[in-house]
């Protein structure tokens, strides 16, 4: 074999187990094991650890882990053989994640996982019926580069009421406070230590929920995720709860999910987009149609050719916004005018109807608007994006460059960091990361419905609405916002719910809206609790417990006059005047009386008025008086 050939042969060799060896070094394995304890046999049922793990298994799939082994309500023996069978494929491992949700109980500093057939009698049978925390810790422990732990378990201990304490243990409130010992090992707690955590209104805990939104971000470091984990669990349960994780890594970031490589560049492109971003930055700024069109002209087509077609769509709809809410302004005022001229009733009602129609017109250029600002922000947010990672691509690559050059020409042959892209990739790099087939998807903007129900739980959250949040604004959630408006000093739009609207509602972080329970309630927290009146007081109309008043026993010659039934053919009148003369009005005397001005007399058969100059007095029968009663009042005229 000629030196030639041989040198050939061994060049293209050590080429490719180069990149056999760079192929592996890149593809780390990760495994992953998921509990979800909900189904308790001797306890109350937890609600949501099943859709807590289903939803913590399927985000973990999507992030592409080798291994998601999903486990729901397991015993006891379930989970220790889940745990060994774990650690078997942990073993060989660059990461390894156990996640589980469900009861938690901490004895004398100790954390214990609570299988669904735990009884727990005694303290000490949880040393025999539970699974410690130290022995989930083993299955992780020979990870290479990330042992991670995440409990979703610090409720309330359910047995504390049956437990019996046989021993001087003490049974702690949450979970302990732990310190692994193991390396680069982490664990995250849903609440801090000794505190419990909530399970929340929605399908998954507010831990979880925040969870899957930031744990499997694409090159997020691990301890930031969780730190965006607990602002978002603060914010929602208004500082009650606040997740924390223990443990320690190193300096260089460790995210669960790592950043795609971009493709290389078969050879070198020059970016073609440097002025194209320059002229639509140039267009944003000036923000009106005619700036736009003059840039579609240059470019018609391509990724800022489609953001500049939305950002006409916006104004579109905001010049149809503004024509709708004036022809609404001027159909009300047609209205009114017509109102007070007293113009037939039927030009009236016509009037009416021309403008409701205006009205619902304006309502739905309204909701048009906001959804094509929507569509236009999250395009924005991703542009801003595509271009941060450009422009970190194109850092990178000057940074190799520059490490290049200094090695000089005695190294220039040697291989390149995989970490850092060449100078020549770099354009290309940028310009992959613009074009519409790279570029971030922009989320979907929100229907109304969505946006309805959105307001209806930011304003349930905030103590202003107590119904469902089914989407449909009507006149309980019209309500509601007015009566956030009313205790929030502002002017929200009431008739359509909107993102301001919701944005606005989102800024409030504690109750804005009194508690207002019924009659027998009083508020305690965020709750109505009963009113309970010790013994001898009752609960008045004003909620307040007073002294039981004892209710007087009519007289036995009164019961029987109330007894006594009616005779036929006589009024409540003729009773009247079968009283006791006694209980009748004073009058005054012949030699005291005067002349009445004006009245009435009455005798047994007719009324007439008093004549001017004469008085009344009251006569016996015997007198001149009436016959029925045994008297009545006369007229005198002297």
């Amino acid at each position: 074999m000629g030196l030639r050939r041989y040198l050939g042969l061994f060049g293209f060799l050590l080429v490719a187990v180069s990149g056999l060896v760079c192929q592996a070094a890149s593809a780390a394995t990760r495994v992953a094991l998921v509990i979800g304890n909900s189904q308790y046999r001797n306890v109350p049922q937890l609600a949501n650890p099943d859709n807590d793990a289903a939803a913590f298994a399927q985000t973990m799939k999507q992030a592409g882990f080798d291994v998601v082994d999903a486990r729901h309500d397991l015993t006891g023996a379930d989970m220790r053989r889940a745990l060994r069978d774990f650690g078997d494929k942990a073993r060989n491992a660059d990461m390894a994640v156990i996640y589980y949700a469900g009861h938690g109980i901490e004895v004398e500093g100790t954390n214990y996982l609570i299988p669904v057939d735990a009884a727990l009698q005694r303290d000490t049978d949880v040393y025999d019926e539970a699974v410690s925390l130290d022995r989930v810790l083993v299955a992780v422990e020979s990870a290479k580069q990330l042992r991670l732990v995440i409990l979703d378990a610090c409720r309330d201990n359910p047995f504390n009421k049956t437990m019996k304490k046989v021993s001087m243990r003490s049974v702690g409130r949450g979970l302990a406070k732990v310190e692994p010992t193991s390396p680069n090992t982490l664990i995250a707690y849903a609440a801090k230590a000794g505190s419990t955590a909530a399970d929340g209104d929605n399908k998954n805990s507010p831990f979880t929920d925040a969870l899957v939104r930031h744990i499997a971000t694409p090159g997020l470091d691990v301890r930031k995720a969780f730190g965006f984990v607990r602002d978002d669990v603060l914010k929602v349960t208004n500082n009650r709860q606040e997740p924390y994780v223990y443990g320690s890594l190193g300096g260089e970031d460790v995210p669960l999910v790592p950043v795609k490589a971009a493709p290389s560049a078969v050879a070198p492109v020059a970016d073609a987009r440097v002025d194209v971003r320059r002229d639509y930055e140039l267009s944003l700024q000036l923000g009106t149609r005619a700036a736009w069109d003059t840039f579609l002209k240059s470019y018609p087509t391509g990724f800022y050719a489609d953001l500049a077609k939305g950002q006409i769509d916006k104004i579109r709809a905001e010049d149809a916004r503004l024509a709708a809410t004036a022809k609404a302004r001027e159909t009300a005022e047609e209205k009114a005018r017509l109102a007070a001229e007293g113009a037939k009733q039927g030009e009236i009602a016509k009037a009416a109807a021309v403008a409701k129609t205006a009205e619902d017109a304006r309502i739905a250029a309204e909701q048009a608007k906001r959804i094509k600002q929507a569509k236009v922000d999250a395009a924005e947010q991703s542009r801003e994006a595509a271009e941060r990672a450009a422009d970190t691509q194109v850092s990178k690559a000057e940074a190799a460059t520059s490490n290049m050059q200094a090695r000089g020409p005695s190294q220039a042959g040697a291989p390149a960091s995989s970490s850092a892209p060449s100078a020549s990739q770099a354009p290309a790099q940028q310009t992959a990361s613009l074009s519409p087939a790279a570029e971030p998807v922009a989320q979907p903007a929100l229907s109304a419905v969505e946006i309805n129900k959105s307001v209806q739980i930011e304003l349930r959250r905030v103590g202003c609405f107590n119904g469902s949040a089914d989407g449909e604004w009507g006149k309980a959630s019209r309500l509601s916002l007015e009566n956030f408006n009313r205790h929030a000093d502002a002017k929200l739009d009431v008739k359509v719910a909107s993102l301001d609207t919701l944005g606005v509602i989102k800024s409030k972080t504690a109750r804005v809206c009194p508690l207002i329970c019924r009659h027998g309630y009083k508020a305690d927290g965020d709750a109505c609790a009963k009113i309970t009146c010790g013994e001898g007081k009752v609960l008045n109309d004003d909620n307040e417990c007073v002294a039981r008043k004892e209710r007087k026993v009519p007289s036995a010659s009164r019961e029987r006059d109330n007894r006594r039934p009616r005779r036929a053919g006589r009024s409540r009148f003729n009773d009247e005047l079968d009283a006791p003369q006694a209980a009748a009005p004073r009058l005054p005397s012949r030699a005291s009386a005067k002349p009445e001005q004006g009245g009435v007399v009455c005798d047994d058969h007719t009324c007439h008025p008093i004549k001017r100059g004469c008085r009344i007095e009251f006569r016996t029968t015997a007198q001149g008086g009436g016959v029925l009663g045994g008297g009545s009042n006369v007229e005198i005229c002297h």
